[in-house]
């Protein structure tokens, strides 16, 4: 099941390529998702064993960060399907607002997309550090040519940063992985696989000196991918020029993918008796994250950079969650699903909007909810929740991480991270309230306002219902997931 999970996107990538019909990649690509999902689900239900000699496994960890990144990737591929029949039909000349006719073959993309889904799952799946490794690299790889799709100036731009700035963060992974490697050598010469398992099991052989490095050199790569601040500059780039779909993709689901990389490290440390070492880095890089989104949140007038500010704030707040160990790792694993789909939502709105105003600009995107009801009610309601207001989804979670820093005493770190989301709240729901109650441009009077496609609104709507459940009631079964990947960390409901 583990190896299907990653081949049906590999092997449909290459189909898509040879399929000459728009229509049929687009079903072919629902399709695949919809298998995805559908195999994602049956891993809770009969869980697979390990495979290539434990390289390959789904942990309660590794499931969680699956479940998310299939759930998102059908949101997004239903989402598409409009999408890429608009951008189709989108003529030249909007070149000022950042919108060209591209001239990617729509199967190369789609390819790409399905490879992007392959890569990720490969993430989820590996237990080998080194394979790991590699699945962390293939998703960039992968996800750079997703960027540049409308092949202007700026997506070209922001290709350029990610590849070069997250090349230079996997590189730094890299050697950690070789002085991981040395850290497992035994004085007799032998040496421990880098696999999960065999490292936990042998955690008090490994040395400590060069795990500690590992995990500094590990949290700097890695964490350049997940978008922790200083390191986090590709990010408000790539996620504001590529596609609104694939920009929910990035956000919420390849973050979580570095995030995960980094979690792997942590578990071999706890057990190694170096938690102590490895959570306050953990602290103050995610304090760090959240301090510079509310900077730049403040006053941006690039509504999709302002989301992207708002995912390096939320990695932040993942990254806090789980150094505050204990109940606040619940609340993290909580919160990253709540994250996801909260931001898949706001991004794929973020794609109407663009759309229809033709521009990014949050001044020039007034009167949402007139020009766009659906999408401007839906814009409110994501804005609001990503904002940790009740009764959606990430304010129970960033409830459970505040409340259990009180109870561990780190009162500072809980009013810091309260003044911070203060803040952010402030610069997002200021942009909010002009976007949505503005004046609308003279070009979209009445006569000549755009009519909302139900492909473009149901998927943010499905998503927007599931951050409103999540507020008044987790079910059980997303509970005892939770659960299972926080104790993997050391930590407990």
């Amino acid at each position: 099941m583990i190896v299907a999970l990653i081949l049906l996107p590999t092997f449909a990538a290459a189909a898509v390529l040879a399929i000459r019909s728009a229509a049929a990649r687009r079903t072919l690509l629902v399709l695949v998702a919809l298998g995805h999902a559908g195999l994602t689900a049956a891993t809770f239900v009969r869980p697979a064993g390990p495979q290539l000699g434990g390289w390959l496994l789904l942990d309660p960890l590794g499931a969680v960060f699956l479940a998310i990144l299939s759930l998102l990737f059908l949101t997004a591929a239903l989402y598409g399907i409009g999408y890429l029949a608009r951008e189709a039909r989108r003529p030249t000349g909007l070149a000022d607002e950042g919108f060209l006719a591209t001239n990617q073959p729509e199967a190369v993309f789609t390819a790409c997309l399905l490879m992007f889904l392959a890569t990720m799952t490969l993430v989820t799946v590996s237990h080998n550090f080194g394979l790991l490794w590699v699945a962390v690299e293939a998703t960039t790889l992968a996800s750079a040519p997703l960027i540049y799709f409308h092949r202007q100036k700026r997506s070209l731009e922001a290709t350029w940063k990610y590849l070069l700035v997250c090349s230079v963060g996997i590189a730094v992974a890299l050697l950690g992985n070789f002085f991981l490697a040395i850290a497992v050598t035994e004085p007799d010469g032998r040496s421990i696989p880098l696999v999960l398992n065999d490292l936990l099991a042998a955690a008090d052989q490994l040395d400590p000196t060069w795990l500690k490095a590992t995990f500094l050199l590990f949290l700097v790569g890695y964490g350049t991918k997940m978008g922790l601040a200083p390191l986090h500059t590709w990010l408000p780039d790539a996620h504001s020029e590529a596609p609104s779909m694939v920009s929910a993709l990035l956000s919420g689901a390849l973050l979580n993918c570095a995030f995960l990389a980094i979690l792997r490290i942590l578990q071999v440390c706890s057990a190694a008796g170096l938690a102590g070492f490895a959570q306050p880095l953990l602290i103050l890089f995610g304090l760090l994250s959240m301090s510079v989104a509310a900077v730049f949140i403040i006053r941006q007038d690039d509504f999709k950079r302002m989301l992207a500010y708002s995912s390096v704030e939320h990695m932040g707040l993942l990254a806090l969650g789980v150094g505050l160990g204990g109940a606040a790792t619940f609340g993290a694993m909580l919160h990253a699903l709540n994250h996801s789909l909260t931001k898949g939502m706001l991004f794929l709105v973020a794609g109407n909007l663009l759309a229809a105003y033709r521009t990014k600009s949050v001044a020039g995107t007034g009167g949402a909810i007139r020009v766009l009801p659906v999408s401007g009610a839906l814009w409110i309601a994501g804005i609001l929740a990503i904002c940790g207001s009740p009764p959606f989804g990430p304010f129970v979670s960033e409830l459970a991480i505040i409340k259990a820093a009180f109870d561990q005493n780190a009162t500072w770190v809980a009013v810091a991270v309260l003044s911070l989301l203060a803040v952010i709240f402030i610069g997002m729901a200021a942009a909010m309230l002009r976007m949505a109650y503005g004046a609308p441009p003279e070009r979209l009077a009445a006569e000549t306002r755009p009519r909302e496609q139900a492909c473009t609104f149901l998927p943010p709507l499905a998503l927007a219902v599931l951050v409103l459940v999540l507020g008044v009631y987790v079910p059980p079964v997303v509970e005892d997931a939770l659960r299972l990947a926080a104790l993997a960390l050391g930590g407990r409901q």
